[in-house]
């Protein structure tokens, strides 16, 4: 227990802590119109659900700083046929929502196995690349055959179609490809391969998108540069970006205080996930907007400091990989509510509501703060080694 209490990394475990509650707050603001007007429950509906999250979320993750990550090779591979196992299965089983059959109804949780999915996928490579990495040999083979299963992940997620959760995946292996310590003669031959499979993928939606992608999606992507011209576009090319720029136009710096948002008044369909960073903005104001991002950018950074610390390479690959899944939600959902690239869908770490989401983001900041107190008991061992 001593171990743990030092080893904890307190300015990520503060952010942590802030950002779960002051998300709980907003998503309360946010959606309380829509849970009386849309959905016919009450108005703090998603507040109580979102806490019930977020303390599922919190046991997890603290389970996660106990458990020691060697003990990861035990369970990764069996998850990752699960994962694939549950992903198949989506496409009979599964429940649509949004236009994407990605969840399963269980009760009182909406499950989504994508999410799991990311998380998966980052401790299977992990567990697998350090494996590898023992090995006296170390073949093309070796550093290609985890890329077979991650395609068929990515494709079978696209399928869904879950177009963002699809793009994350393949970000999250092309980071972690670049963090790993790979012979320059493999790295070459894995690039271009890469390089290769992006190409035919981007082929395959310009050509193809029509009946790989519902209406909707292809017209985020061909129109997102201009969302207030097609605000009349209910269907999502225009009319949320539009709506969230207003939003964040009429909070100005200051915001018109908490709860007063016009917006969340059916404007924004989404106002409690996708787009709650707009109704920051105009309930908190601009100045408010901006200190979430730069909270992001430091727990960013801290994370980025742990996977450089990290002693092994299993550790290394873990925490480079969680930095790169939170990252690109951050990136994918900001940009895409700015216009700057097409609307995906992609909540927001610990800010937008999610049952499956939240879980899996605040279990992902657990395995952080493990690879943080196993840095430090690696080192304080070190110094003894050396009396």
């Amino acid at each position: 227990m001593k171990k743990v209490i030092k080893g904890l990394n307190y300015p990520l475990l503060l952010l942590t802590i802030i950002y779960s509650i002051f998300g709980c707050i907003m998503i309360f603001s946010a959606s309380s119109i829509a849970a009386v007007l849309r959905y016919k429950v009450p108005t703090n509906y998603f507040f109580i659900r979102q806490i019930i999250w977020v303390l599922i979320g919190s046991a997890v993750g603290v389970f996660a700083m106990f458990f020691p990550t060697k003990s990861y090779k035990y369970f990764s591979r069996i998850s990752m046929w699960l994962v694939l196992g549950l992903l198949v299965l989506l496409f009979t089983l599964g429940r649509i929502a949004g236009g994407a059959q990605s969840w399963y109804s269980a009760g009182f949780i909406n499950i989504q196995p994508t999410e799991l999915a990311k998380m998966v996928l980052i401790i299977y490579l992990a567990v697998y690349y350090h494996r590898v990495s023992l090995k006296k040999k170390i073949s093309l083979w070796n550093m290609l055959y985890p890329l077979i299963l991650s395609l068929v992940i990515f494709i079978l997620i696209a399928l869904q179609p879950d177009l963002g959760g699809a793009l994350i995946i393949l970000g999250i292996i092309g980071l972690i490809f670049i963090s790993l310590p790979i012979a320059k003669k493999h790295k070459k031959t894995i690039y271009k391969v890469g390089l290769g499979a992006v190409g035919v993928l981007a082929f395959t939606v310009l050509v193809l998108g029509h009946n790989i992608l519902q209406s909707y999606q292809m017209k985020r992507i061909l129109y997102f540069h201009n969302p207030c011209e097609r605000y009349a576009d209910t269907d999502g090319t225009g009319y949320q970006v539009c709506n969230g720029f207003i939003a964040i136009h009429n909070g100005g710096l200051s915001g018109v205080g908490l709860g007063k948002s016009s917006q969340k008044y059916l404007y924004l369909p989404e106002a409690h996930t996708d787009f709650i960073f707009p109704i920051i903005c105009e309930e908190l104001g601009l100045v408010v907007g901006i200190l979430v991002v730069l909270g992001y950018f430091i727990m960013m950074i801290i994370i980025l400091i742990i996977a450089k610390n990290a002693v092994t390479l299993r550790n290394s690959i873990l925490t480079y990989g969680i930095f790169a899944y939170l990252l690109l939600h951050i990136l994918i959902n900001l940009l895409g509510i700015l216009g700057i690239i097409p609307l995906t869908g992609v909540p927001l770490p610990l800010l937008s509501y999610g049952g499956s989401y939240n879980i899996v983001v605040l279990s992902a900041l657990g395995i952080v703060q493990r690879v943080n107190i196993e840095n430090k008991n690696d080192k304080i061992l070190e110094k003894i080694k050396k009396l």
